[in-house]
């Protein structure tokens, strides 16, 4: 914001015109006074001559002419392939020969939404939505990644040792099969809240009916102890989370039960982000020489996560920041550079 009163505001540029215009300073010794150019006084006391104290307002710098703007047949070319194939900028600078700094200009000046916020099937903005208070409604869902074997896996190793870990068969076909690996998965059961992203994630030894529904209960008793009573829980269409013992344990839970539609996992999209920074900061981004190494991690990452990370949804503040009787609350939060 800047101060009516500063030098060369609308009061100092007024000043400076009526010392030029009315008093008849020369420009050069108003320009040294006022401590600009002789143009720029000049110019102030021509527009204070045509327009009095309103022509000391500031005018858009936008120029009168733009010979070397996109042709408007071209802009509408760069909308429609927006539109209608849903291409970023650099695609669309491909298709046409324009230049990829130019797309982006066209598509804000139309007021094209970001890919990102938009549904990639249908194409229309996607609506985001935020449950008002914590336990409102509770993300369920579970991620599959591979265990490490002792010694490393291929990330540590590179894909040629990596492929010592899976077993060869050979097909009645005479065709090679590799078999998913002999080490087997870990299955992260993962419960977030959707107002204050706080999560709960366990690894467990299957996706079996009993196995999530024990997860359920113990996750109602961890967001218990933090102040949270969770009211909904939302989930995929798993056979575990369609099951009588999943229904069973949310009617005892006093839990309402909600499923996303087939084909739909944007519903439970605040489970899968939250899998995808969980496996980009956690699983996989060390080169981990077992899965022993790996599980140790977990925790100190989950405090981190809940206690420490600042999460863009939330104004740049943890998770913690939203719930108020939280385990390790008081700590000092710091926001990881």
């Amino acid at each position: 914001m800047v101060r009516r009163n500063a030098p060369l505001s609308e009061t100092g540029r007024l000043r400076l015109a009526r010392r030029v215009a009315e008093d008849g300073w020369p420009l050069r010794r108003a320009a040294e006074r006022f401590q600009v150019s002789h143009s720029t006084a000049d110019r102030r006391a021509r527009r204070y001559r045509q327009d009095g104290a309103a022509g000391m307002a500031d005018r858009s710098s936008r120029p009168h002419a733009s010979p070397a703007r996109t042709p408007v047949r071209t802009e509408r070319r760069i909308v429609r392939l927006r539109v209608s194939q849903r291409l970023g900028p650099a695609r669309i600078a491909f298709r046409l020969g324009l230049a990829p700094s130019t797309v982006p200009a066209v598509l804000a000046r139309y007021g094209c939404p970001p890919l990102a916020h938009l549904d990639r099937a249908t194409g229309r903005v996607v609506r985001r939505y935020e449950r008002e208070h914590p336990g409102e409604l509770v993300h369920v869902d579970i991620k599959k990644p591979g265990n490490i074997p002792d010694g490393g896996g291929w990330r540590a190793l590179g894909r040629q040792a990596g492929r010592r870990n899976r077993q060869a068969t050979i097909t009645p076909a005479g065709r090679t099969r590799y078999r998913n690996p002999i080490i087997g998965y870990s299955y992260l059961h993962t419960a977030t809240d959707d107002h204050s992203r706080l999560a709960c994630t366990e690894i467990l030894a299957d996706e079996t009916k009993d196995t999530a529904a024990a997860f359920l209960a113990r996750a109602h008793a961890w967001n218990a102890a933090a102040g949270i009573t969770i009211e909904r829980v939302i989930s995929d269409n798993g056979s575990c989370y369609r099951s009588k013992t999943w229904a069973t344990t949310c009617a005892a839970l006093s839990i309402t039960p909600q499923w996303t539609r087939p084909y739909r996992p944007q519903a439970n999209g605040k489970a899968e982000r939250y899998h995808r920074t969980l496996t980009g900061e956690w699983a996989y981004a060390r080169p981990d020489q077992s899965e022993t190494e790996r599980r140790a991690a977990l925790d100190p990452w989950l405090h981190t996560y809940n206690h420490h990370r600042g999460h863009t949804a939330l104004s740049g503040l943890p998770p913690a920041s939203r719930v108020t009787n939280l385990s390790g609350q008081n700590t000092q939060v710091q926001r990881q550079a």
